[in-house]
């Protein structure tokens, strides 16, 4: 494992925490309180998303949130989910990143963006060509990316085959996504020492769903194989409203820095101001329990 010389990328995601919660949250609590996240010093805000309102209507406001952000050396990432919220998106000053969720298995892909694979792989090389146009970078997730609950066929020489078919196309960050909570720490360590032997010019991260409890040992595993670009929320809070009836957890951001501590890994983050973001979180997300069960 790398140690004192290496820098984790921390992605705090308020739009995973937020996207799953059926009350709408109003626009100026969402302002003040992703204002509070970028001062945190996390790499990048996975702040919210340019889709249909229909499917996702908590992130509505994406726009008039992204029109109120102090000033902050965090960047910022938006999901598409098709050309029309991708030509939106890149309007944006403030957004650094697209992301893009690329599932393998064909039935969440459906379920996610009402698309098929093979549309979806068009789809990746005209978001890179409109990123390319605009200075802007994609960040492809491969949702379902450790086992499905679908019964699709599923394996990592799958999961291989597309992430060689995204690099092609000049995908240069792509974040291995565990939608459902499938992925394994001996699964997770073999499939991350694969693509970062095959692909050292590519940027991997991991997008975990998880309990908190079984945290630890898949953070490690993945920085072990060489992770260092980690998608966390404060508190664990969210999970993925298309993917199945019950909602798995994100990473804990604050689990996870305790483990980056423990294994004398090195971030930007401001641990006084982040403790006091939890603290916000915490009597933020109180007044919104209204999960999809």
């Amino acid at each position: 494992m790398n140690t004192q010389s290496s820098i984790v990328k921390v992605i705090e995601c308020p739009r995973d925490a937020m996207q799953g919660i059926q009350q709408l949250i109003p626009t100026i609590d969402k302002i003040n309180y992703v204002n509070k996240l970028l001062t945190v010093g996390f790499d990048t805000l996975d702040l919210g998303s340019f889709v249909s309102n229909k499917w996702v209507p908590q992130m509505a406001d994406t726009a008039e949130v992204l029109g109120h952000l102090v000033e902050s050396p965090t960047k910022i990432l938006c999901i598409v989910v098709n050309m029309k919220g991708a030509s939106t998106a890149i309007t944006y000053d403030r957004i650094r990143y697209l992301g893009y969720p690329f599932s393998i298995s064909p039935t969440f892909q459906k379920k996610n963006t009402n698309n098929t694979i093979d549309h979806a792989l068009i789809l990746v090389d005209e978001l890179v060509g409109l990123c390319k146009q605009y200075h802007k970078t994609l960040v492809v997730y491969t949702s379902m990316g450790f086992g499905n609950p679908y019964s699709d066929y599923y394996s990592p020489h799958l999961l291989y085959n597309y992430i060689g078919q995204l690099v092609e196309k000049g995908v240069s960050i792509i974040s291995l996504s565990d939608t459902t909570g499938s992925a394994t720490p001996p699964l997770i360590k073999d499939i991350f020492m694969q693509v970062c032997s095959d692909y050292p010019q590519v940027e991997f991260g991991i997008h975990l769903h998880t309990k908190r409890a079984d945290a630890y040992d898949k953070v490690i595993a993945a920085l072990q194989a060489g992770c260092l670009r980690f998608d966390s929320t404060l508190g664990g809070i969210g999970g993925c409203p298309m993917a199945q009836n019950t909602l798995v957890g994100n990473l804990p951001t604050e689990v996870l820095m305790s483990i980056l501590s423990d294994a004398q890994m090195y971030s930007t983050i401001n641990q006084v101001i982040l403790e006091e973001s939890l603290q916000y979180a915490n009597r933020f997300f109180k007044n919104y329990n209204y999960l999809y069960s």
